[in-house]
């Protein structure tokens, strides 16, 4: 890679090179751009963002779906010297007042997105009393749907390595989200150090459906391809979804050499595939396929290399690495084509500062990890006790990181600048890890972070929705991430403080999931009633003993009677009465696993994740093609008002 400094001077060399992105939006829909179109196109948009009043530093949301117009907007930013701001559209209202509070933070913004958009934010701000914010925000926003002629070129803005080049606020978060401040030179030192150890060249291919709001998909699966060369392709994350078969049958069909997923991608893949073979697919040119951006699963990780060994993936092509926002993505990376190596250690002796005690796989109280290799260059990394003490090896603390690559802190935040940094400057992760053998081990996290679907979710966010409801007051309900003995993935559990029966705490834990839902898309796998909630002698909530209980089944007792009461309750439950309703009715069935729907039942009270949404959505628009809308499954959530919604629109 030659030594740019910028992200602007990458752009500038590679537009004369014969470097292509193709956009897949389909199994026989794609369109490729050269460098060269990208740049002009970028230029195109700049002038118009510089005739709306955009000027360098100023920042820009990004508030966009699709891929291409993404990587337009975001290049044209860069080159004015304007400060992109990545923010995921979504589909729930908790997406569009995260939007708003991002918008609150950065001052005066720019916004660049489609007018259908602004029109849901707009309609929103007005039931959530944010009018002022949105007028605010209206002013300065320019619409792809204006963008009618790119012909003039807005005037290019030099950069320098300590000029920002974009903010990644957390993902997931629904009270005030943390916007994570890059640099130019941040970002060149990690596309630098994450290339010296994984060799991607212009003879690779790559594929990804990862967002690109996420830094996976943005700096790892663009930046990073977009600097050494490669022919990327870039697949939406919607289409993943809806038809998780077809990224590697498109894999196959480019010879992709370098693929990525966190977890639950995995899982998805595997569980649409069921007990069918992968059907003609060729995957031997796959080097690298990266796993991160949420905790591995080892058991899942075999699993699916073992599902596609037939396909010709190698089994040392699977590749898992550490990284956060906050180093511009990469910390840690293996070397290639090593095989897993696992290190099984006491899941009950995790805490920082103690020495590892290792177990064989069989034991029941042991936890697999997986090796997620060394520093990359121009990065550092060290395991330190909770007093920011550097501990040896073969002791669990918390991981620290510095270097080139990590940021200098978050977008005006000082309380969040102050609990992340060290008196020596090291920035603290909120993970915690071991290293052994000379090579990180990530066990577990410090900071209190839920992992689904790729996406990390913060526990008093979820609590405060939840304390929506009558009675629910501060610390009474506990939300936390709980990953089963044996299972593959987190799941969201929340616990209720209640010391009645059954019963009456049943239409409560409903409630409590159907709130989640609704204003996250999270799937609440259980709600469990307990009778206290340990606390420390401060008050902190102790989430992990909660964790371990149910773990243990402590709480099976209770959810097998609160199963056999919903059961009961939803066998009385209305049926179709009627053909649109019997046909949404199947549909809904057969996209939540079997689940008996009644007519007047709630999606989001019987728990329907994001996931199954665009799922249920998909079916319909095969059936009743244009004419429901993914946004209008949260206005009309049972069969019935759905049934009704569709029949006066088919009238």
């Amino acid at each position: 890679m030659p030594d740019f400094k910028t992200l602007t001077e990458i752009i500038q060399a590679h537009r004369a090179l014969p470097l292509q992105i193709t956009y897949l939006e389909g199994e026989k829909d794609s369109r490729s751009v050269s460098a060269a179109e990208l740049y002009e196109r970028a230029l195109g948009i700049l002038y118009h963002l510089q005739r709306l009043g955009a000027r360098r530093g100023d920042r820009l949301i990004l508030f966009l779906n699709n891929n291409e117009q993404f990587i337009d907007a975001f290049w044209a930013a860069v080159l004015g010297g304007i400060v992109p701001v990545p923010v995921a559209l979504g589909i729930s209202d908790e997406h569009r007042h995260k939007l708003l509070r991002i918008a609150r933070r950065l001052g005066k913004p720019f916004i660049y997105t489609e007018k259908r958009s602004l029109e849901r934010i707009e309609a929103f701000a007005r039931q959530a009393g944010e009018t002022d914010t949105f007028t605010a925000l209206r002013q300065r926003a320019f619409l792809v749907d204006d963008l009618d002629d790119i012909s003039r070129a807005g005037t290019v803005q030099p950069a320098g390595p300590a000029d920002v080049a974009f903010i990644q606020f957390s993902s997931g978060s629904t009270s005030e989200p943390k916007g994570v401040v890059l640099t130019h030179g941040n970002l060149v030192a990690n596309i630098r150090g994450s290339t010296e150890v994984a060799g991607f060249n212009e003879r690779d291919v790559s594929l990804s459906w990862m967002p690109l709001t996420h830094d996976m998909g943005l700096i790892g699966f663009h930046l990073v391809m977009f600097a050494n060369r490669v022919h990327a392709h870039l697949m939406p994350t919607e289409l993943f979804v809806r038809r998780p078969l077809l990224w590697l049958q498109l894999a196959s069909r480019i010879r992709a050499s370098i693929l990525c997923s966190p977890n639950f991608g995995y899982r998805h893949y595997l569980k649409v595939l069921g007990e069918r073979a992968p059907e003609d697919l060729d995957l031997s040119a796959v080097r690298l396929i990266f796993n991160g951006a949420e905790p591995i699963s080892v058991e899942l990780c075999e699993e699916f290399l073992t599902r596609l060994a037939a396909s010709q993936l190698q089994r040392n092509a699977m590749y898992p690495v550490y990284g956060l926002a906050e180093a511009s993505l990469a910390v840690a990376f293996p070397a290639p084509h090593t095989p897993l190596r696992t290190l099984t250690l006491n899941r009950h002796r995790l805490a920082a500062g103690t020495a590892v005690q290792r177990l064989t796989e069989a034991d029941r109280d042991g936890i697999r990890l997986v090796c997620e290799g060394k520093a990359i260059p121009y990065c550092h990394l060290r395991i330190c006790d909770d007093q920011d003490r550097e501990l040896p090896p073969e002791h669990i603390g918390n991981i620290h990181i510095s270097g080139d690559n990590v940021t200098r802190g978050y977008f005006e935040d000082a309380a969040a600048n102050a609990a992340a940094f060290s008196a020596d400057g090291w920035l603290r992760t909120g993970d915690l890890g071991v290293i052994h053998g000379g090579e990180l081990y990530v066990t577990g996290r410090a900071k209190e972070i839920i992992f689904v679907n790729g996406q990390n979710y913060y526990p008093h966010d979820l609590e405060a929705i939840a304390q929506r409801l009558p009675g629910l007051e501060l610390g009474k309900v506990v939300a936390a991430g709980v990953r089963a003995p044996g299972a593959q993935t987190e799941q969201l559990v929340l616990f209720i403080l209640h010391r009645g029966g059954m019963p009456e705490f049943l239409p409560v834990a409903t409630q409590a999931a159907r709130l989640i839902n609704e204003q996250t898309g999270l799937e609440v796998a259980d709600v469990v009633p307990v009778k206290r909630i340990p606390k420390t002698t401060s008050g902190k909530i102790q989430r992990h003993l909660l964790e371990e209980n149910y773990g243990s089944g402590e709480f099976a007792e209770e959810l097998a009677e609160l199963a056999a009461l919903r059961a009961a309750q939803g066998g009385s439950s209305a049926q179709s009465g009627n053909e649109i309703e019997s046909r949404l009715q199947a549909i809904c069935d057969s996209a939540l696993g079997g689940r008996r729907l009644g007519v007047d039942d709630n999606l989001f009270e019987i728990g329907a994740s994001s996931l199954k949404l665009i799922e249920i959505h998909e079916q319909i628009d095969r059936e009743f093609p244009g004419k429901v809308d993914l946004t209008e499954l949260f206005d009309y959530p049972t069969i019935g008002e759905l049934a009704r919604h569709l029949q006066a629109k088919l009238a």
